[in-house]
């Protein structure tokens, strides 16, 4: 019924064919609604599992506890449901060919950062999952329209995924709520059994966030492939995409992710997303299509919107990595007397 309803409307007399959706617009929210509820998921999550982090700390500094202050600040209400319904928007119009390259670009990036962070991967994971909000979305996105494709009732498949990812996403956030609230006053008195269950086991919070986010992004790199793959006639100009995408990017990705370790803060994280999607766009202006222009166009306002509300986790954990960094630079210091009082007695 909604598709007849939609082909009355004369928009292929007004529009250039290049701006029409090649599907149903009600897929395309649909698989924006579920890639939106991942992203609150994941905020949740990394607030909860930074939350838990904080409280188990037994000496707590003045800046340890202005991280915690920090992460209290949860984007709720009219501002939080704005944000929400706006990165859904954004995630519907987004093209599943453009949503594939975000996809892979992330997994290219997550791969080198994790070979040039070393034994500080650790650390690194967190900073990681924060920065890749939009590309949960587009992963979860273009695996929709990859499973679906060819479906006789993908909407009420795609109605179904919408409804549980909702439902998912809004316990996240009653769990969000609740910690907050009252996980001090729970956990001590020993009553509740969400509060005793994250007293007992919270630190398995961010590994399972890990290999969950692995599932996803391997689920993802499949359809991603297979998306971009529809788009050549033949084998060379496949070749001929995927040569400059792969040896550009990867040159980029290990320069930012060096930067990025140099200053980790939140605005260096934003200057990244800026040279990344800028030169995603010139790839596409080069090889693309004007509609994945306007989409990469799209995707840095759904980086802006998942980056800016979470600042606040951003430079929490990069004050962390701070304080860990000058804490091994004043280890080292008072080892180096004791290697010299040692090479000197021999």
């Amino acid at each position: 019924m909604f598709s007849f309803l939609t082909s009355l409307l004369p928009t292929s007399y007004f529009l250039p064919g290049w701006l029409t959706l090649d599907t149903n617009p009600l897929n395309h929210l649909l698989q924006g609604l579920v890639g939106s509820c991942g992203i609150s998921v994941l905020c949740s999550v990394i607030r909860v599992h930074l939350f838990l982090e904080e409280k188990s700390l037994s000496d707590k500094d003045a800046s340890s506890q202005k991280a915690a202050g920090h992460q209290r600040e949860t984007k709720t209400g009219f501002t939080g449901t704005l944000q929400f319904f706006f990165v859904t928007g954004l995630l519907a119009v987004v093209g599943s060919r453009v949503a594939s390259l975000v996809v892979l670009e992330f997994c290219l990036r997550a791969v080198s950062g994790w070979v040039t962070a070393g034994p500080d991967s650790g650390r690194y994971l967190q900073q990681l999952l924060l920065q890749s909000q939009f590309s949960v979305g587009c992963a979860l996105s273009c695996s929709l329209h990859f499973l679906h494709e060819g479906a006789s009732q993908r909407w009420l498949c795609l109605l179904l995924a919408a409804a549980l990812s909702w439902l998912l996403a809004r316990q996240a956030t009653r769990l969000l709520h609740h910690v907050m609230a009252l996980y001090e006053l729970h956990s001590s008195q020993q009553y509740c059994g969400i509060c005793i269950s994250l007293l007992t086991w919270g630190r398995c919070l961010l590994p399972m966030l890990c290999r969950t986010m692995f599932m996803t992004f391997s689920v993802a790199v499949i359809a991603s492939i297979s998306i971009i793959n529809q788009h050549f006639l033949s084998a060379t100009e496949a070749l001929r995409f995927w040569t400059p995408l792969t040896i550009c990017y990867t040159l980029l990705v290990v320069y930012m992710q060096e930067e990025q370790h140099r200053q980790p803060s939140s605005q260096a994280v934003m200057n990244a997303v800026v040279v990344r999607l800028g030169g995603l766009m010139v790839l596409m202006l080069t090889v693309g299509h004007w509609t994945d222009v306007l989409h990469i166009l799209m995707c840095f306002l759904g980086e802006a919107s998942c980056l800016i509300p979470t600042k606040d986790l951003l430079d929490a954990t990069s004050s962390r990595d701070e304080e860990d960094y000058t804490e091994d630079i004043k280890r080292e210091h008072r080892r180096r007397p004791q290697r010299q009082v040692k090479e000197h007695q021999r």
